[in-house]
């Protein structure tokens, strides 16, 4: 038997004994509270690695050992113990600050599921213990994020670094939203790196781009014959994420009739493939995002408000890039720079208009934004300095809908293709497949003589290679 010990709360005799049994084989040390008293006292006097608690106590409530556990040992995992289909209160307690929470009568093999994530998660320094840890942990300190970078030294941008390294170590589903181009995926993907489901896959899917006559095969998976076309068994995203996350981006894209099969995925943690007969359960965090106000989306009757519910247990804001301006300088040198190294060419400077350029402009399209103007300058410049007349930013708030008429190549790197809500990633495959056939066009012209087929595409030697290697044409 292991030293890791898990206190558990309930008032019932039963149940705590079934616990007992079932934690114990899990070669897991515990210890038995019958009420909130009891547990406040064993909290204080002993370290745990997880609790679980009942919702209904004799003196108070799960929701009370939370805010308790919140105090003293804001790092220490608790799951709740609900009634069947008592989804608000599984709802307030994952906001009070629960890891997870799991529904009578207890699944054994969902109770061991979050059992052993919980236990995943990383313990702090030796030595920092009960309240010294709440210290700590409120102190506001700058995390240690695996995974992705995510830049900038701006208040807004430490904030969220500190929000996602606490929401990490919770289940609980997190609402990301923001403008498009700001880094939606980036903030999920953190939260998945940086919990306790690390070691399992993360699973993006983009709800607008599944045609909504495949969406419930892409979402729960099919049965062999279950409609015309479905030769094989098929797994959907649910089971491929699998002790892993599951990203739900541009969720407000979800047809209506899949919003309700979603919820109800989400509520039982059971999925029932395609012409299957029996529901298959899930374990996958659920992460989601949209650029669209999904306040207005429900209130328009767009979207399932007992979705929205669900799924905004704690919402997380993530910055425009206008609210950070102070960060363009270090961006604009990590994407130069990653540039470079993709490119295996040296790293372009910024000339100071083009620096001064980039700081007044408001990027509607955000972060993305910000990387194709750069893709672009990089593309156009002479040399190894951007000027400010390769960047083509447009003056004024709006965003470009229009390409600068400078060369054909200049027109496949059109701001249009920075940012759209129908869609970016279609849109840059579109792109990508014209920006191909020019090149190609002009190499055969040029009997593959890259030098002369530059001139012709009106473009520098090196930014060719570029293109050539990012595109893969080699």
């Amino acid at each position: 038997m292991t030293d890791q010990r898990v206190l558990i709360v309930d008032d019932e005799a039963d149940i705590r004994e079934l616990l007992e049994i079932t934690l114990q084989r899990m070669a897991l040390q515990t210890c038995s509270a019958a009420s909130l008293a009891e547990a406040r006292d064993l909290l204080d006097a002993q370290a745990f690695h997880l609790c679980l608690t009942d919702m209904r106590l004799p003196d108070g409530s799960g929701l009370d050992v939370i805010r308790h556990i919140q105090r003293a040992q804001p790092e220490l995992p608790v799951a709740v113990i609900t009634a069947y289909g008592s989804v608000e209160t599984a709802v307030e307690s994952l906001k009070v600050g629960a890891f997870d929470f799991i529904s009578k009568p207890v699944a054994l093999e969902q109770l061991r599921s979050v059992i052993a994530s919980a236990l995943r998660l990383e313990r702090p320094a030796p030595g920092a213990t009960g309240p010294r840890r709440a210290a700590v942990a409120a102190a506001g300190s700058e995390p240690e994020l695996r995974g992705p970078r995510l830049l900038g030294q701006a208040p807004a941008i430490q904030a969220l670094r500190r929000q996602i390294a606490k929401l990490a170590r919770s289940q609980a589903p997190v609402y990301i939203s923001g403008e498009s181009g700001t880094g939606k995926e980036l903030v999920a993907r953190l939260i998945h790196a940086n919990g306790p489901r690390a070691q399992g896959p993360f699973v993006p899917v983009n709800c607008g781009a599944i045609p909504s006559e495949l969406v419930e095969s892409e979402f729960f998976g099919h049965r062999k014959g279950s409609f015309t076309g479905a030769i094989d068994d098929k797994q959907g995203l649910f089971q491929a994420a699998q002790g892993g996350t599951l990203f739900l981006d541009e969720v407000a894209d979800l047809p209506l009739p899949m919003q309700v099969k979603l919820l109800r995925a989400i509520q039982e943690k059971a999925i029932r493939p395609v012409g299957g007969h029996r529901e298959v359960p899930i374990d996958a965090r659920i992460l989601s995002a949209t650029h669209k106000d999904l306040a207005r989306e429900v209130e328009e009757e767009r979207f399932r408000g007992d979705l929205f519910y669900r799924i905004n247990v704690i919402q997380l804001q993530v910055p425009s890039l206008r609210e950070r301006h102070g960060d363009i300088p270090l961006l604009a040198d990590a994407i130069l720079e990653q540039m470079a190294r993709d490119g295996s060419t040296p790293k372009p400077g910024l000339a100071p208009e083009a620096l001064a350029a980039l700081l007044s402009y408001p990027f509607p399209g955000n972060v993305r934004e910000l990387e194709n103007t750069l893709e672009r300058a990089v593309t156009l410049c002479e040399g190894q300095r951007i000027r400010l007349e390769d960047l083509q930013l447009q003056a004024g708030p709006a965003a470009p809908t229009t390409p600068l008429p400078v060369n054909p190549v200049a027109d496949i790197f059109s701001p249009t293709a920075m940012d759209t809500s129908a869609g970016v990633r279609s849109l840059e495959d579109f792109l990508q497949g014209i920006e191909k056939d020019l090149i190609s066009q002009a190499l055969e012209r040029c009997r593959w003589n890259k030098t002369e087929a530059a001139k012709a595409l009106g473009i520098t030697f090196r930014a060719l290679r570029y293109r050539i290697k990012k595109l893969e044409m080699e």
